[in-house]
């Protein structure tokens, strides 16, 4: 079975937060093609608009599909193109006020999270699901280490510091910027299995090991 995994973007979102997780699961695809196996993962950038998007320092890129806006239950399930991602990665901003203020990025959050089997953040994406309401009664989560005390009000004190990824089941969150690289090899790892990940890790020439830098709340080691 091939599992969706959206990609959410919005104006001034880190680049590396999102690149980082595209390049994970494409290089995992790539790696699971080598054996003859077949693609795990497809990976689209959604916003809440079909114009193209800039990331902090102007970079554009444009969104694939656009999540319906809404908070309904059916609200994602009623655009055209729209599917419910079995994943739903969500960067971090340098500004997240602004973004939290803009008023169509925490709606996209909601809609886009509404069905998803895992919400995963990285860096400051986790203050973003704090404004949406999706840490409520979440055992803990991490960020960028600058923002540990801003996500502490979300989670009740319940921070975890000094781990790259914080597995708390349905909530994923990473912590800052290159952590994203080793949050979804986490979820390689637990979607699909260690094999995978590892392939994908050493083709990235990026240091990674099934469970380091992981803290498990409670969270099975696969999905």
């Amino acid at each position: 079975m091939v599992l969706r995994v959206d990609l959410l973007l919005f104006e001034r979102f880190d680049l590396l937060d999102a690149g980082g997780p595209y390049e994970v699961f494409h290089t995992a695809n790539r790696m699971a093609e080598r054996r003859d196996l077949p693609a795990a993962f497809e990976v689209r950038s959604v916003g809440a608009t079909a114009s193209p998007i800039r990331a902090f320092g102007g970079l554009t890129v444009t969104p694939d599909v656009v999540v319906p806006l809404g908070h309904d239950t059916c609200a994602a399930a009623d655009g055209p193109g729209w599917t419910p991602p079995d994943v739903l990665v969500v960067p971090g901003a340098i500004d997240v006020d602004a973004v939290v203020a803009d008023g169509t990025t925490i709606p996209a959050i909601l809609a886009a999270a509404d069905r998803a089997g895992i919400v995963a953040s990285v860096c400051t994406g986790s203050l973003l699901l704090g404004a949406s309401g999706l840490l409520a009664g979440v055992a803990g989560g991490t960020t960028h280490h600058e923002d540990l005390d801003a996500l502490a009000h979300h989670l009740d004190d319940r921070v975890v510091a000094d781990v790259r990824v914080v597995d708390a089941g349905r909530i994923v969150t990473g912590a800052g910027l290159t952590s994203g690289l080793a949050m979804a090899l986490h979820l390689v790892d637990r979607l699909v299995g260690p094999e995978l990940a590892v392939a994908a890790a050493r083709n990235l020439e990026h240091p990674w090991a099934p469970g380091e830098g992981v803290a498990h709340l409670g969270a099975p080691a696969r999905s």
